[in-house]
């Protein structure tokens, strides 16, 4: 079992795999024309040579060393490391457990988001510059990093996508293994946690890969790295036009496709939401039922904006919670994917956006069918669509809400514990506990930066704002339901139209911030 969870691993990453060693490089020309022989498969690139001479790396002293005594502000962990990696040549780094094999493969493979390094490492010659060495390296980590619902094959195909050149085309990716000379030696299925493949490999008679070499002598491993720090004549330093292998577009795509078959395959997610929607829809449709056309008095409005008040909060509320726990594992994903330079922030950000985007839409359609029908409001068409409208962007921006303290948050119990914070003065300033004009003036403020009073001010004046229909007071007096809505709860229809903007903005605004996190906000240690 351990080595074929190695295996699946590996796989992930087996097109870029070529000296031997946990990172392979190939030439920054990307020319997949040539093809060089080395360890016993055919490779369609340059390979380079890694050289790493007096490497150090420390980390701020733990708190608790300090407390038994220690006077060191640093904790080193690697001190004045030096070797190197040469095209076709497996090079066995070992020792003890905690002597820093992982913190050396980490610094070397820069992928350590703290600390401090020293030293000097050199890609055939050139330093090493880490958005460069991404675009032709392949860091198979200590552990597994993947998205949970999709599958080894589909990774594969994913990261290929990414990764690869953009002259290669799909043809040319295929789950394909080969040795010397261009012969295939491996094509098929791989089967359940690729026990297929390892059989078929048990079943050969040899199997020659790599040579295993240890550098013994000290002064033969200085001569190496000297004579690999120094650029070879003729040589150019690596050097790309674009920062990735792949357009924009292309990126968002396959980040799309990959984020599609997570949603699609998260049964439990998936199952909860649309429970959860037909059960609200159905509940606050029996307890409201009909309220929408029996409005004659001043309680009966009362109670309609209740029921809007409670059919947008409780289900939005729900969103926001439920999206927390999913946002929160891809972004560990994402921690790896962007380290391997596969993409950049905004792809990820959009393709996250929109496949939750798909399922609000999908959600909001049974709820709203549920409550419209049920509650009895108006049928016509400018309500029916200002309705589905409101709810939706109230579901997306909650959806939204949720992953942006995800992106701010260093994981998603602390971003659940902001969110409901903020949800309770969203609440206490929605209009429905304290209608606005009642809201002391210091305070009305929050009123218009709640995005829920915003919703409550769309739905309950889009079906009910244009009525002039008669309405008893409390007191005894007469007046209409419009009057009423605009002089005493502060509800304008002609204010509808800067309210139907405002909550493009209110999603807008969710989503860059979920994308700025995303982007510059690292919670990764290492």
């Amino acid at each position: 079992m351990y080595r074929r969870r190695n295996l699946v691993s590996l796989l992930t990453d087996v097109a870029w795999i070529n000296t031997g060693t946990d990172m392979a490089v190939r030439n920054a020309g990307g020319d997949t024309s040539s093809s060089q022989v080395a360890g016993g498969m055919v490779l369609p690139f340059q390979p380079l040579s890694l050289a790493f001479n007096h490497v150090n790396y420390y980390v701020d002293m733990p708190a608790e060393m300090k407390s038994q005594g220690v006077d060191d502000n640093r904790l080193q962990l690697l001190r004045d490391v030096s070797g190197a990696f040469r095209p076709g040549i497996l090079t066995a780094l070992v020792g003890v457990s905690g002597a820093g094999k992982t913190t050396l493969m980490d610094v070397l493979a820069g992928r350590k988001t703290g600390g401090y390094i020293e030293g000097s490492i050199s890609i055939s010659g050139f330093p090493k510059n880490q958005e460069t060495f991404a675009r032709v390296s392949g860091y198979c980590e200590q552990n597994d990093i993947h998205s949970p619902y999709v599958t080894v094959y589909e990774s594969l195909l994913y990261s290929a996508w990414l990764r690869l050149a953009s002259d290669v085309n799909t043809e040319r990716r295929k789950l394909l293994l080969m040795k010397r000379g261009g012969q295939v030696i491996y094509t098929g299925p791989l089967g359940r946690q690729s026990h297929k493949l390892v059989e078929y490999f048990e079943g050969l008679p040899r199997l020659k890969t790599v040579t295993i070499q240890l550098h013994g002598c000290l002064r033969r491993n200085e001569d190496l790295i000297k004579e690999l720090s120094t650029p070879a004549p003729g040589a150019k330093d690596l050097y790309f036009p674009n920062q990735y292998s792949q357009p924009f577009l292309t990126q968002c795509k396959a980040c799309f496709w990959k984020q599609h078959w997570s949603y699609w395959r998260n049964s439990q997610y998936n199952a909860i939401r649309f429970f959860m929607t037909a059960i609200f829809g159905i509940l606050f449709g029996v307890i409201f039922w009909k309220k929408g056309n029996k409005i004659s008095e001043q309680q009966d409005l009362i109670n309609l904006l209740g029921a809007v008040y409670s059919a947008i909060l409780f289900l939005g509320g729900t969103n926001a919670s439920s999206v927390q726990t999913v946002v929160g594992v891809e972004r560990t994903v994402f921690y790896r994917e962007r380290a391997a330079g596969m993409y950049s922030e905004l792809p990820y950000a959009f393709a996250q956006v929109a496949i939750e985007t798909i399922y609000v839409c999908i959600q909001t359609i049974i709820y709203s069918i549920l409550l419209f029908s049920m509650i009895g409001f108006e049928w016509k068409l400018a309500k029916v669509l200002y309705f589905y409208y409101f709810i939706f962007m109230c579901f997306t921006y909650f959806s939204m809400y949720g992953m942006m303290l995800v992106a701010l948050t260093p994981n998603h119990q602390i971003a659940a514990i902001c969110m409901s914070f903020f949800l309770s003065f969203w609440n206490l300033f929605s209009g429905f506990l304290v209608p606005r004009p009642l809201i002391p003036v210091w305070w009305r403020w929050y009123y218009w930066c709640s995005p829920v009073a915003w919703t409550i001010y769309g739905i309950f004046t889009s079906q009910v704002g244009d009525k002039d229909t008669k309405l008893t007071l409390q007191d005894g007096t007469n007046t209409t339901v419009k009057i009423f809505l605009k002089d005493n709860m502060g509800f304008d229809e002609d204010f509808l139209i800067p309210v139907l903007f405002a909550h493009l903005g209110w999603v807008l605004g969710f989503f860059l911030v979920f994308a700025y996190g995303i982007k510059f906000l690292n919670f990764q240690r290492r």
